[in-house]
């Protein structure tokens, strides 16, 4: 994997790692991305928001979030963060919680893959989190849309120039 060069900034320009995603040239519709800066300007996390539905909402949402971010921490009950950025852009206010956690292993390529599916008390979101070999915590959320386990073949690192600021 390549490494994203960190930049002294008060809003970082990119992540201090590779982000973990479906690269936009292979994915209709609109493609946002978010940092997470912590206050001495490090980024905590990258989140990228995949739209789908023509300017109504993103259909999906993968977190990147290294070891050590605060948003990793969750109490009981608590929806992961990429799930609240999902209600958030979707407008919808309800009150979400997780109910349970199931493992389940899925082949990617060559690597056996131990998936969480994160159970909500919405029935419309489905949620997945992994931990990739680096120790970043890879969480999707989707709108209305099972995620299944053709999703994990098309992650790959994004380029680092889809990072850079100016």
């Amino acid at each position: 994997m390549s490494f994203l060069r960190r930049h002294r900034a008060a809003t970082p320009a990119g992540p201090d790692f590779d982000v973990l995603a479906m690269d936009p040239g292979d994915w209709p519709g609109n493609l946002g991305a978010g940092l997470l800066p912590a206050p001495d300007g490090s980024c905590q996390g990258v989140f990228l928001r995949y739209d789908l539905f023509g300017g109504r909402g993103p259909a999906m949402i993968i977190g990147n979030l290294p070891e050590g971010s605060p948003a990793r921490e969750l109490s009981d009950g608590e929806v992961p963060f990429e799930v609240a950025q999902l209600l958030d852009a979707l407008e919808n206010d309800e009150d979400v919680e997780a109910t349970g956690v199931e493992d389940c292993p899925v082949m990617q390529g060559d690597n056996l893959l131990i998936v969480r599916k994160i159970k909500l008390s919405e029935s419309r979101i489905s949620c997945v989190q992994f931990d990739r070999s680096d120790n970043v915590l890879v969480t999707i959320a989707s709108w209305d849309r099972p995620i299944t386990d053709d999703l994990y073949a098309l992650l790959k690192p994004l380029p680092a120039e889809l990072f850079q600021q100016g």
